[in-house]
């Protein structure tokens, strides 16, 4: 049999791989979300995953992977299978992960290919229906009247919720004992239960426990205020200037993914942003949708860069670590 050469080979090779990519996908995609299911991100992924698997022509599963600050996901997509198969979905904590764990087994920057942005969304200050304070500022002087027994729960290290909790607590001056569990669906239930006092949420977790009556709301995070819960102020209106959280997602693909598959994935990430049911369902909950502009990978690395330069001082100045 006549050897086959090094450059045929590698032909070969390339061709095998051109014809795999044009036939993607198909089989069923997995999203991996890095928190429990019932939680906001989880929420984004639904609704993501299911309008992405229309151009796609396949089924995109949902797959929780809900971890201490979120970090299992990305490691297992990092480590997955380089065909388009299994994508992930995160959201500001790719960015703020970093400086928060010494021993990190994965770097966003680079162990990644870029998918594109999905959403903005404001979170809310909530607290249990049977909170005394009737509104903010009531609120903010019982908290520091009482620091040493009212509870902030949060979904843990590296989570939005804690992300803003940091940040209020230092805006306030105001040390509080934090609850943390893994994933916010968990912590909502305690706090319709009572056992916690209250939390900062993403409003796609809680816009509809507010308009509900289920919880307090005192605030939101945003600039401005969020337009399906307009008659809840914003923190800066409030006195707390320049306070401003807004919690994104981005969708990535492991490291090596070919081109052309990722190019179908950006073409049906962007399909998914101009359909209107997607739009108004994202908008009921209070989260802007991106624009097709920045449903791209060069959008998403440029946003990502700049919110982990964002918060690596305001985490490192905090003091806040985990191993």
């Amino acid at each position: 049999m006549k050897p086959i050469s090094l450059l045929s080979f590698l032909v070969v090779c390339l061709v095998a791989a051109a014809g795999a990519s044009a036939q993607y996908p198909n089989r069923n995609l997995s999203m991996l979300v890095p928190y429990a299911a019932g939680g906001p991100t989880d929420t984004v992924a639904r609704v993501t995953a299911q309008a992405m698997g229309k151009p796609l022509g396949q089924t995109i599963i949902v797959e929780n992977r809900p971890s201490a600050g979120g970090i299992l996901a990305p490691e297992q997509v990092k480590n997955a299978k380089p065909d388009g198969y299994t994508i992930l979905i995160h959201h500001i904590g790719m960015a703020t992960t970093p400086a928060l764990y010494r021993n990190l087994r994965f770097n966003p920057l680079t162990d990644f290919e870029y998918i594109g942005l999905i959403n903005d969304v404001p979170m809310t200050l909530i607290a249990k229906p049977q909170f005394p304070a009737k509104d903010f500022k009531e609120f903010l002087a019982y908290i520091k009247a009482n620091k040493d027994k009212v509870s902030y729960a949060n979904a843990g290290i590296g989570a939005a919720s804690h992300l803003c909790g940091m940040l209020f607590m230092s805006a306030i001056q105001t040390d509080l004992l934090t609850v943390p569990y893994k994933g916010t669906a968990p912590a909502m239930n305690d706090l319709l239960g009572g056992q916690v006092d209250f939390m900062c949420d993403q409003t796609t977790n809680t816009t509809s426990q507010i308009k509900s009556g289920k919880v307090k709301a005192y605030a939101v995070t945003s600039a401005k205020r969020v337009p399906s819960l307009p008659d809840i102020p914003t923190l800066q209106e409030l006195g707390l200037k320049g306070f401003e959280v807004g919690i994104w997602h981005g969708l990535y693909a492991p490291k090596g993914t070919p081109k052309p598959v990722l190019d179908k994935l950006v073409s049906a990430l962007q399909d998914a942003l101009k359909d209107e049911s997607v739009q108004k369902r994202f908008a009921d909950l209070g989260a802007t949708t991106y624009p097709p502009s920045q449903a791209t990978p060069a959008a998403l690395q440029k946003h990502l860069k700049a919110e982990i330069d964002k918060w690596a001082p305001l985490i490192k100045k905090a003091g806040v670590y985990a191993d």
